[in-house]
């Protein structure tokens, strides 16, 4: 099942902390806030969504949108630091979780192409 994949977990635990990270952030920047945590939640509900998935190229075609979502929060990130809404460790915590996220979307995505049925 899904849940049990490392890569589901980890995305559901950056969609936690950019939450939490964005309820600190003051009025005025909901436009930033409600897009990263769209592109944060996009993630794990892609990756949910492509395991219910029976077909190879649907399943894929899933994962590819979950890493989209993963690189489309790098620029909002990058936008958060330059507004000094979060800090250089923050910055690079979030950051280094994403690249973390995307090798191993990558990987799931070779695994689904390896795969000899479905």
């Amino acid at each position: 099942m899904f849940k049990n994949l490392k890569v589901y977990q980890k995305s559901i635990d950056f969609t936690e902390n950019i939450s939490k990270i964005t309820d600190t952030f003051p009025k005025g920047n909901y436009y930033i806030i409600d897009q990263l945590n769209r592109a944060a939640l996009s993630i794990p509900l892609n990756i949910a969504e492509g395991n219910g998935r029976w077909h190879k190229a649907d399943r894929k075609n899933f994962f590819y949108i979950a890493r989209g979502s993963c690189h489309e929060c790098v620029p909002i990130i990058e936008i958060c630091f330059r507004k000094i809404l979060i800090n250089q460790t923050i910055y690079e915590s979030l950051n280094n979780d994403l690249i973390e996220i995307a090798k191993m979307l990558s990987a799931l995505i070779k695994g689904v192409e390896n795969r000899t049925s479905r």
